[in-house]
């Protein structure tokens, strides 16, 4: 009998496509999140490269780090760097075939 293993390992595990010697792992992800923060910069890299996306299907785009707790925000975004960073993330969705949900889409949430 194998020892326990934590839900953890188990879906590491699962995903490991391959192991070095070293321990270090290759792992394939079969979903990819995304935020308006920090995918700026990934759109822009595949945009100068001429690259896609490549499976739109498997990510996920959600505006997560500037939608405010406040009962003012479905008068929109007031700060001007967040807004744009929303804006660039619905663009990018757009502009590659990703699904994207918006700060006023009911599934949003914290990714």
């Amino acid at each position: 009998m194998s020892a326990p293993r934590t839900l953890y390992d188990k879906i590491f595990d699962d995903h490991v496509v391959d192991r070095q010697d070293d321990g270090t792992c290759l792992l394939y992800i079969d979903r990819h999140l995304v935020h308006e923060v920090t995918s700026p910069q990934a759109f822009e890299g595949l945009r100068m490269t001429g690259r896609k996306v490549r499976h739109p299907e498997k990510t996920l785009a959600v505006v997560d780090h500037n939608v405010s707790t406040s009962p003012e925000r479905k008068f929109g975004i007031k700060n001007e760097e967040s807004r744009i960073q929303v804006e660039a993330l619905a663009r990018n969705a757009k502009d590659f075939g990703v699904e994207y949900y918006s700060e006023k889409d009911i599934r949003q949430g914290i990714v």
